[in-house]
């Protein structure tokens, strides 16, 4: 579990290739602090677990589902990526919980200054439609945000400087994909529902 606080701006290293998906080399520093092979990091708010690592970088292998339904698909060497380590018992949930668990992709729309910081438009795929509301919590690259204002097949999110500063938003282009992961809470009580009525 995650809070969508990101640590660390890292940028991908390689990507290989592999017959049932692919392996990821990150370069990173702080999130190495006290990792280990088999821990979690969430890279883009995809939760990973890293088979290696060393100086300066660690590994972790993405199935073919992990590629199909999320951005890593397009991933390439020089890509700045957001990384954050899990929770620990002793964190402070700063954010929202995030899984990394990704519901879909959307795409970066556009960036246009507002005082200090941004306004970022991102647009989003019809399924994930019903989850997002106006104020609500939803992950972009894994980064925890809050819907300041949604519209039909896009939303916006107000992006303070320090954000802006400390992940990859700053980089992205126009029809860039981006990871977008939904209020858990959302789907649990849709599901609660669905029980309900079929009662």
């Amino acid at each position: 579990m995650f809070t969508g606080i990101i640590e660390e701006l890292g940028a991908l290293k390689k990507v290989t290739t592999l017959p049932d998906g692919a392996r990821i080399e990150v370069s990173a520093a702080g999130v190495l602090e006290g990792t280990q092979t088999g821990d979690s990091i969430a890279v883009n708010g995809v939760c990973l677990t890293v088979v290696a690592q060393g100086a300066g970088w660690f590994a972790a292998d993405a199935s073919a589902e992990t590629l199909r339904r999320t951005s890593l698909k397009a991933a390439r060497n020089g890509t700045s990526v957001n990384l954050e380590r899990p929770l620990t018992p002793s964190s402070r949930l700063g954010g929202h919980i995030v899984q990394g668990h990704v519901d879909g992709t959307g795409t970066f729309i556009q960036a246009s200054p507002s005082g200090d910081g941004w306004i970022v438009r991102i647009g989003f795929p019809p399924e994930l439609a019903k989850y997002i509301v106006e104020k609500g919590s939803i992950a972009v690259d894994g980064i925890s945000l809050t819907v300041s204002t949604l519209g039909e097949g896009w939303f916006e999110i107000a992006i303070i400087p320090h954000t802006w500063k400390m992940t990859n938003l700053s980089t992205l282009k126009r029809d860039s994909p981006v990871n977008l992961e939904v209020d858990v809470i959302a789907k649990y009580v849709e599901r609660m529902l669905q029980a309900y009525t079929e009662d």
